[in-house]
């Protein structure tokens, strides 16, 4: 696991903790943002995964 996953999931899980917590107190703003958040961790994730795939089939594994 390469450090964009790494930031990719932890984004993701702080994204979803805003969704839930503005679902939860009422605040459209804060669960906006947080599936914002959450969508810029899948991203960066799959950034992460690219990666990886590339560093892989260039090392012929």
């Amino acid at each position: 696991m390469n450090k964009d996953q790494v930031k990719g999931h932890i984004e993701e899980a702080k994204g979803k903790v805003k969704e839930v917590a503005g679902k939860l107190v009422g605040n459209k703003e804060l669960e906006q943002e947080g599936v914002i958040q959450n969508a810029a961790g899948q991203v960066e994730s799959a950034y992460g995964n690219l990666k990886q795939n590339i560093k892989k089939a260039v090392e012929g594994k």
